[in-house]
């Protein structure tokens, strides 16, 4: 049931569910994702992360947009998907240090009550060409784009499939 979001991984609190689609069958907070990956193909600026530690629909979904990207000769890199509170709070910190304030550190990443990549159902996708080609899907595959100023950052919903909502401005 949960082999593709625990694979390699030391630790998980089990939570009490009702099982519904979508929701959390655990709590992944504490999960801790990829710090690096292989080098994309074709960007060696950026990795290729394993998709560990997304929640199981949100890997399925995932799975299912590379299989659909690599039919259509796209090479689609997840550059930053699942993080932990502690991964998510240490590159809040930094944008804090290097901005100034939670204002302005806020608008290129969330504190770890607030991430989708804390809760497992948001990647980032590099390169751009590829991020675009799934900007462009609008949703059929269920991912998103976000926000304004993350051109790479995408969410998972079933319910994109209707379409993706408004851009937020940023983060």
């Amino acid at each position: 049931m949960f082999a593709g979001s625990l694979f390699g991984l030391w630790s998980f609190k089990v939570i009490g569910y009702e099982r519904t689609s979508g929701q959390a069958t655990y709590d992944i907070n504490g999960v801790v994702g990829p710090e690096t990956g292989s080098t994309c193909p074709t960007d060696k600026r950026y990795v290729d992360e394993q998709p560990t530690g997304l929640r199981d629909d949100v890997l399925a979904g995932f799975q299912q947009l590379k299989a659909e990207a690599k039919k259509q000769n796209i090479t689609m890199c997840l550059q930053d998907g699942k993080r932990s509170s502690r991964q998510q709070q240490a590159q809040f910190d930094d944008y804090v240090k290097r901005f100034g304030t939670r204002e302005l550190a806020r608008k290129y990443a969330l504190p770890p009550d607030e991430s989708m990549h804390v809760k497992g159902i948001a990647v980032d996708i590099q390169p751009l060409s590829a991020a675009g080609w799934v900007e462009r899907s609008a949703g059929k595959h269920g991912w998103c784009r976000r926000y304004e100023n993350e051109p790479w950052h995408f969410e998972y919903n079933p319910d994109y499939r209707g379409g993706c909502p408004a851009l937020l401005p940023h983060a």
